[in-house]
């Protein structure tokens, strides 16, 4: 009778629980469906990706912008007139990868800023004040030794986009 029962409560376990490979199969259905979720976003009016990577992704209500360097699009140089110049050239990249996506400047809700002179700094927040206005992103700025194109600054960010 005790091996009876033992039988029994193990058929049951058995039915309770599917396999390994059953679960495992869901889950490679569901990652599937969640990688053909992600959207690429590409705008003309920032330079175009040069590499293994888009201009910004969207994907679980944000938007997450690779970084830009101050790169003319239409040219593909870097711009000149100092580091007010090369401030507004990525702030404008920025936003017109932004608008390709139907987001603004205050739906921005983190950037991460990188400097090759820390110097630099006040410069760029002034830049950065009058961009993006009465929003306030977290933030983070960093010093870092050089940048692709001997860039002075780099940013990039993330939008919500619901």
């Amino acid at each position: 009778m005790k091996i009876r029962l033992l039988g029994l409560a193990l058929g049951l376990s058995t039915l309770a629980f599917p396999s390994v490979s059953a679960a495992q199969g869901a889950a490679q259905k569901a990652s599937t469906e969640e990688k053909a979720a992600v959207k690429v976003v590409a705008s003309e009016g920032a330079p175009k990706a040069i590499g293994p990577y888009s201009q910004a992704v969207i994907e679980g209500g944000f938007l997450f912008a690779s970084g830009q360097i101050p790169l003319d699009p239409k040219t593909g140089d870097l711009v000149t007139g100092g580091i007010e110049a090369s401030a507004n050239r990525v702030f404008d990249n920025l936003q017109a990868v932004l608008a390709a996506a139907g987001l603004t400047f205050k739906d921005v809700v983190r950037t991460t800023v990188y400097l090759t002179r820390i110097e630099d700094f006040p410069a760029v927040n002034a830049v950065y004040a009058q961009r993006f206005g009465d929003s306030r992103p977290a933030r983070s700025t960093v010093a870092v030794a050089a940048l692709p194109k001997a860039a002075p600054i780099e940013i990039d960010l993330i939008a919500r986009t619901r």
